[in-house]
């Protein structure tokens, strides 16, 4: 059987490991440590972002970015219907209402127009939403301007979740630092990795410090355990903060790798008509996490998934939208029929930066064998 090619698998340098054995060395093994301070403040070194709490998922920093902004029982939470589960799940876990709108084609993230219309009429139910979360899918900034501008106008705050994007940019400003929270993911299949973990930033300083308390079991400053808040074991460890040490240094060339990818496809399949690609907007600089195709239908998507999967290239449909997951369908939606079409016409390519050219040279001979 051919070489197993993965969709967007771990790519480890070996410089992780001076900081690892840092934290061996020293016996910081816990969930603070050197580590954890430094990650943190690279991190706001890279994104120039004013304040950062590393945490043990990216799903955990949105369920406490809802927190810190106050969400509660019954509130409404705006939120793509395009998107991936864990941007949803911790709106459930407050029992809050998720309030799904569908996408725009141009950059497959949540339409400016639809956000304004839902936002609109739930007012005018008398439902007006406590908080926007911004997905920037696949690595691709959303229309940051036209959704400020909107969230402005209702004065509705902003969570973004850039866990796909980090190094992505809106006008030079990296992607995450727009709203009133930011997040990232640095789970194993990201641009760079902690193996698992998150982190959220913000402006406000009173922000990250709420997370931090939170995050480490809301424990009060007394010299016995003392708790006076619900809090959660969500700190990251100093392990895997000396891993996403060594991955942020070389963020930039993971960045350049995926991008590199995103060219090598887009050329080697641009004489398929049937196929297309999600272009950068005005302004935008996408760190291509993933690169996406869609199709001219959803057996065209299928024979291509089928041929690559044959091949032993694993490659994955679009995400299906949250409106037609089982578990969300008594929420409210907002649709036009983007979501469900990227659904069924859309395809994941295999995106590591660790690809090499006889990687997808394979991969898209393979791809055109469907045509």
């Amino acid at each position: 059987m051919n070489k197993k090619i993965w969709l967007s698998p771990p790519h480890i340098t070996g410089e992780e490991q001076k900081y690892i054995q840092e934290a061996f060395a020293s016996n910081w093994i816990a969930p603070i440590g050197p580590n954890v301070d430094a990650f943190e403040k690279a991190i706001c070194t890279y994104t120039k972002s004013k304040n950062c709490t590393v945490l043990s998922s990216g799903t955990a920093a949105i369920h406490l970015a809802l927190l810190l902004l106050g969400i509660q029982e019954n509130d409404e939470v705006i939120c793509p219907t395009f998107t991936f589960s864990a941007t949803i799940n911790p709106v459930c876990y407050l029992k809050a209402k998720p309030v799904f709108v569908d996408s725009e084609k141009d950059t497959l993230n949540i339409s400016p127009t639809m956000l304004e219309k839902t936002i609109e009429t739930q007012i005018a139910n008398g439902k007006k939403p406590k908080a926007i979360l911004l997905v920037h899918i696949y690595g691709m900034p959303a229309k940051i301007t036209e959704i400020q501008a909107i969230a402005a106008k209702y004065k509705i705050p902003i969570i973004e979740d850039a866990a796909d994007t980090l190094g992505a940019t809106y006008k030079k400003q990296y992607v995450g630092t727009f709203g009133e929270i930011g997040i990232y993911s640095f789970n194993g299949n990201k641009i760079i990795t902690t193996s698992g973990g998150g982190a959220l930033i913000s402006k406000d300083k009173k922000h990250t410090e709420k997370a931090k308390f939170l995050a480490t079991q809301a424990r009060d400053k007394a010299v016995h355990y003392q708790h006076s808040e619900i809090g959660y074991n969500y700190r990251m460890s100093n392990i895997l903060a000396g891993i996403g040490r060594g991955q942020l240094e070389v963020l930039e060339n993971r960045i350049k790798a995926r991008r590199a990818n995103f060219a090598y496809y887009k050329k080697a399949l641009s004489s398929i008509n049937e196929i297309t690609f999600t272009e950068e907007q005005k302004d935008s600089y996408s760190n291509r996490w993933l690169t996406t195709i869609q199709t001219d239908s959803y057996e065209r998507r299928e024979k291509i998934r089928l041929l690559l999967q044959k091949e032993n290239i694993e490659s994955r449909p679009l995400w299906k939208p949250m409106h037609l997951q089982p578990v969300f369908k008594n929420y409210t939606a907002y649709t036009n029929g983007t979501a469900e079409d990227l659904f069924a016409c859309g395809l994941c390519l295999p995106s590591g930066s660790n690809l090499s050219n006889v990687d997808l040279k394979r991969i898209t001979n393979c791809i055109k064998k469907a045509f």
